[in-house]
């Protein structure tokens, strides 16, 4: 296996020399590491350098041990427990990497990525939330919050579909769902992605942002950025936590409040799951083409989800249903087979007794096959279908 144990002892080069580095003020860098590795070229020889920097860049700059589980191509997320067990999903549920850490090597580790994304980690703020170099996501808890040592999450984005062709390439769609989709991002429909974790909501998302015109501007909102969508005109906000004296906190409202004052063709919040689901909702009504992703099962639970993020702001179940009714027109469920991620209902917004409901479109049984349900007129109706499939 890649990804066998090997071990993460310092090594004696880097032992030997750390003390006059740490003494001279220098911490570890490419440079720091050439100048230790180079001070025993004559001992190690001209491979043995190459070799010797290539694993202390690892260790002490890269992902140590979890470098080869994060270099498989299959491999979506990477979690490391405080009993040091790391597992991994490679599309078809968790198993074990075959790589195990030591607990006292966790917090360094934890620590040092944080670091990487210009976070702080420790004992006054046990947590980070944290895109990484390369895009990589982290997600780190250090004790007593968790039991053991630190837990550390790293979720890989494996793909950026550059347009509907990719989408169906992945096997997200087929043929005849593309043709919906072009036609509801021509349209300018307001749309939300649902499904649960890991079904793929974002890589859906960031490849219809691609189907926009190019000469529409895309302001995107992320509390930690993980869309990268291929648009020439995107506008990245992000949120940011509070510093340790509780200042400089950005919450996910604030930047969709300034959103709309940047003159957005489409409004676009990477997931909606607070408060800020009430300026999103204002802004569908006021004329902006908005999308994001929520989590939820299904079309039949995406209003109660909304309704729920909505008393988070202050918002009764009738505020929300009205805004929801007049302002949302289709919404997507992302399911999950085995390792393929696809769209399995596309649903549209109504009301029914003053509540809002969303009825199914068009579902696919399988690959190939799709049924048309009672919302299909209305999907026509509000994506412009000339030719439906």
């Amino acid at each position: 296996q890649p990804w066998k144990h090997r071990s993460t002892r310092p090594s004696p080069i880097w032992s030997a020399s750390r003390r006059a580095a740490v003494e001279a003020g220098r911490s570890p860098s490419a440079e720091v590491i050439s100048d230790v590795v180079g001070t025993s070229a004559l001992r190690l020889g001209r491979d043995g350098v190459d070799l010797e920097g290539a694993r202390l860049t690892r260790d002490l700059l890269g992902f140590g041990d979890l470098t080869a589980a994060l270099s498989d191509p299959t491999v979506t997320d990477v979690l490391v427990n405080g009993d040091g067990r790391v597992w991994m999903d490679r599309g078809l549920g968790m198993e074990l990497a075959g790589v195990r850490m030591a607990q006292g090597e966790l917090r360094p580790l934890a620590v040092r990525l944080a670091g990487l994304g210009g976070r702080r980690l420790d004992d006054a703020q046990p947590w980070a939330d944290v895109d990484l170099p390369g895009g990589i996501r982290l997600h780190a808890v250090l004790p007593p919050l968790v039991r053991g040592g630190a837990h550390v999450s790293l979720r890989i984005p494996r793909v950026a579909p550059a347009g509907v062709d990719d989408l169906v390439r992945l096997g997200m769609v087929d043929e005849a769902m593309a043709a919906i989709l072009v036609a509801m991002v021509a349209s300018q429909c307001s749309f939300l992605v649902c499904g649960g974790t890991g079904t793929g909501k974002t890589t859906l998302l960031g490849g219809l942002i691609a189907l926009c015109p190019t000469n529409e501007r895309v302001v995107l909102v992320e509390d930690v950025a993980e869309l990268r969508p291929s648009h020439g005109h995107v506008v990245h906000l992000q949120g940011r936590p509070a510093n340790v004296e509780g200042h400089g906190l950005v919450t996910m409202t604030d930047l969709v409040r300034q959103a709309l004052r940047m003159r957005p063709d489409r409004l676009v919040v990477g997931e909606v799951r607070g408060a800020e689901v009430r300026e999103l909702l204002a802004a569908l009504n006021v004329g902006h083409a908005g999308a994001g992703t929520v989590h939820a099962n299904g079309v039949a639970a995406l209003p109660a989800r909304l309704q729920a993020l909505g008393a988070l702001a202050g918002l009764s179940r009738e505020a929300v249903d009205g805004q929801v009714v007049t302002g949302l027109d289709v919404v997507l469920t992302m399911g999950r087979d085995g390792p393929t991620r696809r769209v399995i209902d596309i649903g549209v917004v109504g009301s029914e007794d003053a509540r809002v409901v969303v009825r199914s479109a068009v579902s696919r049984a399988h690959p190939g096959t799709l049924v048309r349900g009672p919302g299909w007129d209305r999907l026509v109706e509000v994506t412009g279908l000339e030719s439906p499939p």
